[in-house]
């Protein structure tokens, strides 16, 4: 008999998310970032169940490309961080995989490189964020250097990040909406701004592309209420079930460095899950999860490979009884507000060892 915890992944769910994307943003193309192992679902089950509705794909280095790549996904597919090194530019355009160029020493890799056909590139521009992109009185220069190699496909890419599109309230998203459109060489070309924050939030950041990633899960990354919010179904449940019950008696401790001690006589269950899982280990009492489809308490110290619950509340608790960490009836977001941290960390830190089970 199989240990049962696993991941469920609702491909359907997925599909209506990605429609959702494209509903907001109508006059838009809509990209599908997959990054991360598509955030920790599965990125060539995503990829394949997303394949005739998305007219491209997003990851973060090559080596998550290449991956799609052998898996049969021939749609174009954009590095979001761009070449590491001078050898992928020529992986790059063998493969139609499409560049950012965020650093004058990627500029200077494509324009160098031997190619047998040109790539394609997004030139990312520095709008605030400083983590990433061109500094805006170089783009001219830089984007003339591009345009004038045959290493260059035509129809380059304008694009940028947010850095506070989730905070509804911060009025630098619009700062930089104005500073990108103020500062682009080309009025007329391609861009992109929107990710998922910038799709459901911010309709004057859509562009010619929109970059759904978070979203595309299920999950909002919108720090409170939005009517955009009530499109998204999560796609992954975080499952596992009972594997031992036992009575403890008021003033008795569970689990390592007895961090937990019950105030009544008390009925605990031990799950099949912990941190080799990817189950944070600093999820503490309290942490709310699901048992038998009600609300429960995680209590004392995830440990590798188990955690317990009090049940004493919760009727028909038995070896066997399901167990839902997140999912569509316990959102990720407020399981991770729990732990102090967000539900992005949640959903990709989930451990390769759980199977994924795709409906």
């Amino acid at each position: 008999m199989a240990r049962p915890s696993h991941v469920k992944v609702d491909l359907q769910a997925l599909r209506s998310n990605y429609q959702w994307a494209c509903d907001l943003a109508p006059a838009s193309k809509t990209m599908a970032i997959i990054k991360a192992d598509a955030y920790g679902h599965g990125a060539v089950a995503c990829a394949r169940a997303l394949d005739d509705l998305a007219p491209a794909f997003g990851v973060a280095c090559i080596e998550e490309a290449l991956q799609l790549r052998q898996a049969g996904i021939s749609k174009p597919i954009l590095l979001l961080e761009g070449a590491f090194t001078d050898d992928e530019v020529v992986t790059a355009a063998e493969q139609d995989f499409w560049l950012i160029v965020e650093d004058p020493r990627q500029v200077d890799a494509i324009i160098n490189a031997t190619l047998k056909q040109p790539v394609q590139v997004w030139v990312k521009m520095d709008t605030g964020m400083h983590r990433l992109g061109l500094a805006p009185f170089r783009l001219a220069e830089l984007m003339g250097k591009l345009e004038a190699s045959p290493n260059v496909a035509e129809g380059m890419v304008m694009a940028s990040h947010f850095a506070c599109a989730d905070e509804l309230n911060n009025d630098f998203t619009r700062q930089q909406i104005q500073f990108f459109h103020d500062h682009m060489p080309n009025k007329d070309m391609p861009f992109s701004l929107a990710n998922s924050a910038g799709i459901l939030a911010w309709p004057e950041a859509h562009g010619t592309w929109n970059r759904a990633g978070f979203m595309l899960y299920g999950n909002t990354p919108l720090n409170g209420d939005h009517p955009s919010n009530k499109g998204l179904t999560p796609v992954m449940s975080l499952n596992s079930a009972v594997i031992s019950l036992r009575q403890v008696a008021a003033g008795e401790s569970v689990g390592y460095g007895q961090s937990w001690t019950a105030k009544r006589p008390s009925t605990i269950a031990t799950v099949a899950m912990g941190y080799a899982d990817g189950y944070p280990r600093h999820a503490g009492t309290g942490t709310p999860l699901l048992v038998n489809n009600q609300r429960a308490s995680l209590i004392g110290r995830v440990s590798m490979d188990m955690i317990t619950i009090d049940v004493t509340d919760i009727e028909g608790v038995d070896v066997g009884s399901p167990v839902c960490f997140w999912g569509p009836e316990l959102s990720a977001n407020e399981v991770a507000e729990t732990m102090g941290t967000i539900g992005y960390e949640l959903m990709t830190r989930v451990g390769l060892r759980l199977p994924k089970v795709y409906v």
